[in-house]
C-alpha cells in the first residue's frame, strides 16, 4: 500500500474505534502501532476504564477472530492453549484448541494467573505456535495478544515476570476520561438501547495484510538507527536501573518506529518517531533498583530523562 493509503486506512480504523472507546486518540494509536508491528499489547489500568472494550473493538474493526480468557489464580495452561482429549468413537486422542487460537486474544487481568499459566503464553507470543504433548500447532496469522492488567497495588494481583513483560511490544494505559469524556459516555448510552457499544468492520483481509506489510518498506536512516540504539543502551547505564532494555527490546523498538512512521503516512522514520515510541516500548522493560522503588521513581520518568540527555541527530534534507 502507498503511504497515504496506509494513513487513510489507519485513520478510518481509529475513527471507528473512537466511536466506542472514550480515551485519548494517542492511546489508540499506540495500540494500533503494536498491531501493525506484529507485536502484543499490554494495557494497565484500574477496572472499569474500558480495557476489555478496547481490545474487542480493535478485533471488530479489523474484522478478525477474537477470543477472551479471564485469568484467575486457578487457570491452567491447558485452559489457554488447549489439550488432547480422548475420542470414544475413534479410540484416539484428538487435540482440542484453546482460546489462544484466534487472531486477537484478550488476556483479561493477566497478572492474576499463576506463573505456570503465564509460561504457557511465552511460546505462543514469541514463536506463533504452541506445543502440547510434544506436538507443535501453528497459531493463526496474524496473532495478537492484547492483555489487560490491574495495578500491582490492587488486591489479588502481582507483578508480571520480566520475561513475560518483554514479550509485549508496547504498554499503555487508558486512564480516566476527563469530565467531558464521562458526559459523552452517558450521552452515548442514553442514545442506544444496548449496554455495549458496537464497532463495525472497516478493514478487509487484503487491506490488513497491506497495513502489516507497510512498516517493512519504511526507510530508517543510519543516524536514526544510532539514535534509538543510544537511547536503549543508556537504560543499561542509568544509576536508577538495575536491568535495562534487552537486545530483543531494541529490535522491538526499531519495529515500532517503522510502524509509527507508516501510520503517519510516511515511508521514512524520523527522530520524532523514536521519541514518540520510547515510553510505551521501553518503560515496561526496565527493572529499577530497590532504592528507586522506595523513592517511588517511575520508569516513564527515567525514559523521559534519557530522552532529554541523548543528543537528537540532525537529518539531511
Amino acid at each position: 500500500m502507498e503511504p497515504e493509503a496506509v494513513r487513510r486506512q489507519c485513520d478510518e480504523l481509529l475513527d471507528e474505534i473512537a466511536g466506542a472507546v472514550v480515551t485519548e486518540r494517542s492511546t489508540l494509536r499506540t495500540i494500533l502501532v503494536g498491531i501493525l508491528a506484529d507485536g502484543h499489547v499490554l494495557l494497565e489500568d484500574v477496572p472499569g476504564t474500558g480495557k476489555t472494550l478496547t481490545a474487542r473493538s480493535f478485533a471488530d474493526a479489523l474484522g478478525v477472530s477474537f477470543s477472551r480468557v479471564q485469568f484467575t489464580p486457578d487457570l491452567l495452561p491447558s485452559d489457554v492453549v488447549g489439550s488432547n482429549v480422548f475420542d470414544e468413537a475413534t479410540r484416539e486422542f484428538e487435540f482440542r484448541p484453546g482460546p489462544v487460537f484466534a487472531n486477537v486474544m484478550l488476556g483479561d487481568e493477566i497478572n492474576r494467573a499463576p506463573p505456570k499459566t503465564q509460561a504457557a503464553l511465552l511460546e505462543a507470543m514469541e514463536e506463533g505456535q504452541v506445543t502440547v504433548d510434544g506436538d507443535a500447532y501453528a497459531l493463526p496469522d496474524p496473532f495478537v495478544v492484547i492483555a489487560t492488567q490491574n495495578p500491582v497495588e490492587m488486591d489479588g494481583t502481582f507483578e508480571l515476570p520480566v520475561a513475560q513483560k518483554d514479550r509485549f511490544m508496547v504498554k499503555t494505559t487508558l486512564g480516566y476520561p476527563d469530565r467531558s469524556g464521562e458526559l459523552e459516555l452517558i450521552d452515548r448510552r442514553a442514545s442506544r438501547r444496548s449496554k455495549s457499544a458496537s464497532v463495525e468492520r472497516v478493514c478487509t483481509p487484503e487491506r490488513l495484510d497491506g497495513l502489516r506489510e507497510a512498516p517493512e518498506t519504511v526507510r530508517v536512516e543510519q543516524a536514526v538507527r544510532e539514535y534509538l540504539v543510544d537511547i536503549a543502551r543508556a537504560t543499561r547505564e542509568h544509576e536508577r536501573i538495575r536491568t535495562g532494555v534487552s537486545p530483543r527490546g531494541v529490535q522491538k523498538f526499531f519495529e515500532t518506529i517503522r510502524a509509527h512512521a507508516a501510520l503517519e503516512g510516511r515511508d521514512y522514520a524520523t527522530p520524532d518517531d523514536v521519541k514518540t515510541m520510547a515510553r510505551p516500548v521501553l518503560s515496561h522493560r526496565l527493572v529499577i533498583t530497590p532504592d528507586a522503588r522506595v523513592d517511588g521513581v517511575e520508569t516513564t520518568d527515567i525514559v523521559s530523562e534519557i530522552l532529554s540527555d541523548v543528543p537528537v541527530p540532525q537529518l539531511n534534507a
